[in-house]
């Protein structure tokens, strides 16, 4: 009989269904640690964290495990751009050059942030490899990123950029902020240090090893049983030596358990921190991002609809929509209450992401990798979870009682089990 997943925190009352679920993503859905957080009207509801920190042994995932969240990390690097836009630094209309003038070689003179940060500009592809030793050397990223040549013509399609769309981050961070740091170090004074997160770009050494997850990646095995549910498209791409999809992986050789990966600045894909700090910040935006100085106008510019008129992701094969860094609802992309949500999913099933409508911030982060490219069915049976309880609640409640809510709140025993 398979052992029961022990599982710590604590759910709102009405929201105990959440916690029924994360329980069955052990006993049912093959995870082996996890965490989730959700933020409702700038309150936590949703608060659990269980199974094991390792995929082999008995270390228990505990309350203040941290994990790498591959392209979730996305999405907290595009706030750093955000916070940028809203103190007058950056223009998401602006030419790339205008802050880079180097970056308009080889046919990137028109680029805007706005195409670039959309996955428009066709930069998906480095041409050489990035050891961990070159990703330290950010002048000579700058340089590397600089000469590179579109894939097609900037603004005519639109192709997921895997791990460049990061790089190029950092490097706009750098060029906009007066102070000129790093986008990691950016994100730890304006966005993590005033909400009091735990979520790094660029690990500290003093982090203990004991505190980070293992990860169970991805194998050749799991993936042939993937192929039952992974789009026809997005296969056939991941496995032709040609494709974009698989030139844009050949760009970075990365193990997500090897610390000295994990402790440079990898904007697009190698954030390390727990569920509740990346639903933290998500929240804050969702409420308007007072907090961190945001404006009206940058947080309109954020929840505005995205390009749609090319669906089709010339990198992923499938349709998909992107918009100032973050994934986006669409006809055949679905997450959120409205269109006006925004997030980031990463490889494995880890997904974050704001609901302003709904007053929501929400992230679900593991160690198990898996294959889904959306909707992996643990982290969707939590987000479903979580909106059937709002649904109910809005019916007794005005959802902007902050302390209403807060007295929802109820810890979960430490002895609960599955």
């Amino acid at each position: 009989m398979k052992p029961k997943a022990r599982i710590g925190g604590f759910v709102a009352r009405e929201f105990d269904e959440v916690r029924i679920e994360f329980e069955r993503n052990f006993a049912e859905r093959g995870d082996i640690g996890a965490a989730v957080t959700a933020y409702w009207c700038g309150t936590r509801v949703v608060d659990l964290w269980g199974g094991r920190r390792t995929p082999r042994g008995p270390e228990p995932w505990n309350e203040d495990t941290m994990v790498v969240v591959n392209s979730t990390t996305k999405g907290l690097s595009a706030m750093t751009l955000a916070v940028a836009n809203a103190r007058g630094w950056l223009d998401y209309d602006a030419p790339v050059a205008r802050y880079w003038p180097e970056f308009a070689q080889n046919g990137k003179a028109a680029i805007t942030v706005r195409q670039l940060l959309g996955h428009e500009a066709g930069l998906v592809l480095l041409d050489e490899q990035l050891s961990v030793d070159r990703l330290r050397d950010l002048d000579y990223l700058a340089r590397l990123l600089a000469r590179q040549r579109p894939a097609w013509p900037p603004g005519t399609r639109h192709g997921y950029h895997t791990m460049t769309v990061g790089l190029y981050m950092q490097e706009l961070v750098r060029r906009v902020d007066p102070s000129h740091r790093t986008l990691g170090r950016f994100f730890h004074d304006e966005i993590a240090r005033p909400l009091g997160l735990e979520f790094y770009i660029g690990l500290p050494r003093e982090i203990p090893d004991d505190r980070l997850a293992a990860i169970k990646p991805l194998s050749p095995a799991r993936g042939l049983l993937a192929l039952r549910y992974t789009p026809p498209a997005v296969t056939l791409k991941m496995i032709r030596p040609g494709s974009l999809l698989r030139r844009s992986f050949a760009g970075l050789a990365a193990d997500p358990n090897d610390r000295r990966y994990l402790e440079v600045e990898v904007p697009a894909g190698n954030g390390v921190g727990t569920a509740r700090a990346i639903a933290r910040a998500y929240s804050a935006f969702a409420e308007g991002g007072a907090e961190l100085g945001l404006t009206a106008e940058t947080i309109a510019q954020l929840t505005a609809p995205p390009n749609a008129t090319r669906p089709n992701d010339e990198v992923l094969g499938v349709p998909s929509y992107f918009s100032l860094g973050f994934l986006r609802p669409g006809p055949d992309v679905s997450f959120g209450s409205s269109p006006r949500a925004f997030g980031a999913p990463g490889a494995g099933g880890s997904f974050a992401f704001a609901d302003p409508d709904a007053h929501l911030g929400y992230a679900y982060v593991m160690n198990k990798f898996d294959f889904y490219l959306e909707d992996d069915p643990r982290e969707k049976a939590l987000r479903d979870a979580v909106y059937r309880a709002m649904a109910g609640l809005t019916d007794h409640l005005n959802a902007r009682d902050v302390d209403t809510v807060t007295a929802l709140r109820h810890p979960a025993p430490e002895s609960a089990r599955v």
